[in-house]
């Protein structure tokens, strides 16, 4: 089994920063992809970043504000969020796929507000 943990969330204003943390445990292959998702009241999850072997890929709503980073040996991802927006505002979740099975945190929540 594997097992995600998500920190980092929380209230911020506009403008600000936040990182968010995703720390992967139980029996973790090395060849996974590893991404962020968010789903916002009434909306549906949608993708962040993800990021598989060094390579990464950004909703266009978030290029250039959110970079994605990965520590192989701590099997842990990184969401890097600057400039944050009110429509930033979701819960973020974590998710890593490895033999075409997917597997998700619990999710963390990212207020963005004045």
């Amino acid at each position: 089994q594997v097992q995600l943990v998500e920190s980092g969330g929380g209230l911020v204003q506009p403008g600000g920063s936040l990182r968010l943390s995703c720390a992967a445990s139980g029996n973790i292959f090395s060849n996974n992809a590893m991404g962020w998702y968010r789903q916002a009241p009434g909306k549906q999850r949608e993708l962040v970043a993800n990021v598989f072997r060094g390579d990464t890929n950004y909703a266009d709503s978030v290029k250039g504000r959110f970079t994605i980073s990965r520590d192989n040996a701590k099997n842990t991802v990184y969401l890097q969020m600057n400039s944050l927006k009110p429509e930033d505002t979701a819960v973020y979740y974590c998710k890593l796929r490895q033999n075409w099975r997917d597997y998700w945190g619990q999710g963390t929540q990212v207020t963005v507000s004045s």
